[in-house]
């Protein structure tokens, strides 16, 4: 009877992250607070402990974000990736990834990644490569950049459930930065070598017979000796071409690629640089723990503050710096995009870890107790759920938040739960987010795709081999590091 119980109560939990991810939006956390409702007053379960460090840390830094961006800031990080990435067309399938995943990381947040697209697509397509490679590489690894950045949401879930193993900012961060590089690097590797080149892709082909798309100015001379040979010569004469070239001379059909500009508004620059300053301030006082202010404990000894504390604090100020040197009207900042996204993470994360924690404190014995003992005996499994859950819910937060307490209340090594916690790499299992879509939307040749199979898709084999990779290198990582 007993297992009845706690099964229905599991349904219910599932039910209402069922339920949050098909609202979509602020729905997954006001699921999640309904499911603490029934699981209270139904089952009469005590309130599981309500995520406040976690809640207020995300708000902390999405109003530092939202702050920079209403000052430009994010205009200015953007126009610097976007000249990385079209300066390096030749090894772009290993420039792009590396540019999403240290931009992601630095600014806490994967938007930043979104207008990124149209760069690496234009970059792609001007120099005749395939663009899914660069685009499905550089999608899967902005996600890594999540787990590596100190300000971001997932981070600070994270940093939470963390607290009292011996596993602080530093330590995570000297796991999962270089692991995550590992993974770009490898996941690049072999996404280089996927697909067909454009001129070989049918696909592509007939996007250019439909109009739909031009053949890329790099590639004419060679399309018209395609078509030529196949004594279709006329046709490659509807393929619009550079004013002035001539087919006769394949050299005059290589135009110099424009580079494509991004205007960054007056003091951009020192918005973001304000903001990088104060994401580094707070790396530094985590490495360095008597930099901050100490307090007595409990047994009267000296203990600093902790790195919740100081990533609030850190982050507020950092927004009212940007605020008065940059000018900028706080109704001006509440607009912004990234508070609106910032604020849904946060409510997601409060419904979730709330319902989560409800659920798995009353039932520890039964819960805890078998799947503790299953991750114990084979931790890969924790990988693996993580994974899984991530795609699932869509929320490297919540996930973080259900699994990581089961895992640490099992006795795993906190070396290898940070190892492990990468796998929220499987956020893009399903093509249910907005950066996934918009690559394929970008990609007007066509072969960045999505399938009728919701988990196979131009995004399915970067982030398996990511995945894999990440793991593999975490895991040797942390066992140079200090317990």
């Amino acid at each position: 009877m007993e297992y009845f119980i706690v099964a229905l109560q599991g349904a219910v939990v599932i039910g209402a992250i069922v339920m949050g991810v098909r609202t979509g939006g602020l729905g997954l956390g006001l699921w999640g607070v309904v499911g603490t409702v029934v699981l209270v007053f139904a089952f009469h379960l005590p309130p599981g402990s309500i995520p406040v460090d976690a809640f207020f840390i995300i708000i902390a830094v999405i109003t530092a974000s939202s702050a920079m961006q209403a000052a430009g800031g994010i205009d200015y990080l953007v126009s610097i990736a976007s000249k990385i990435i079209q300066r390096n067309p030749k090894r772009l399938t290993y420039v792009a990834p590396l540019v999403a995943f240290v931009f992601t990381l630095l600014a806490g947040t994967s938007n930043i990644y979104l207008a990124l697209i149209p760069v690496i697509y234009e970059t792609a397509y001007r120099n005749g490569q395939r663009p899914e490679r660069a685009l499905a590489a550089s999608t899967v690894t902005s996600a890594l950049g999540i787990t590596s950045s100190p300000v971001s949401a997932a981070m600070a879930a994270f940093l939470v459930l963390m607290e009292g193993t011996g596993y602080g900012l530093p330590q995570i961060l000297l796991i999962t930065i270089p692991a995550a590089i590992v993974a770009c690097i490898v996941a690049s590797f072999v996404q280089q070598r996927i697909g067909k080149d454009l001129l070989d892709d049918p696909k592509f082909l007939k996007r250019v017979e439909e109009g739909t798309v031009e053949v890329p100015e790099v590639l004419k001379a060679k399309y018209a000796a395609m078509v030529g040979a196949a004594g279709s010569v006329d046709s490659a004469a509807t393929t619009p071409s550079a004013e002035g070239s001539s087919s006769d001379d394949p050299a005059a059909r290589v135009a110099k690629p424009v580079m494509i500009e991004h205007p960054v508004p007056k003091g951009g620059k020192t918005a973001a640089l304000i903001f990088v300053a104060g994401t580094f301030l707070i790396v530094l006082l985590g490495l360095f723990p008597g930099l901050r202010p100490a307090f007595p404990d409990e047994n009267g000894d000296l203990e600093p503050i902790g790195m919740t504390t100081i990533i609030e604090m850190v982050m507020f100020s950092a927004a009212l710096v940007i605020i008065l040197v940059r000018r900028v009207k706080p109704a001006v900042v509440v607009e912004q995009p990234l508070l609106r996204a910032g604020f849904t993470a946060a409510v997601a994360l409060f419904g979730i870890a709330w319902m989560a924690d409800t659920f798995i404190s009353a039932n520890e014995e039964t819960i805890i107790e078998p799947l503790g003992e299953l991750i114990k005996n084979n931790p890969l499994w924790l990988a693996v759920a993580l994974f899984i859950v991530a795609g699932l819910t869509t929320s490297q937060s919540a996930t973080t938040n259900t699994l990581i307490p089961i895992a640490l209340a099992a006795g795993l090594a906190p070396g290898v739960v940070v190892a492990m916690w990468p796998s929220l790499v499987g956020v893009w299992l399903f093509p249910a987010n907005g950066s996934q879509i918009a690559a394929v939307e970008t990609d007007l040749t066509g072969s960045t795709k999505l399938t009728q199979v919701p988990i196979w898709h131009s995004f399915t084999i970067p982030m398996l081999v990511s995945w894999v990779a990440v793991v593999v290198a975490g895991l040797l990582v942390q066992l140079l590091i200090p317990a």
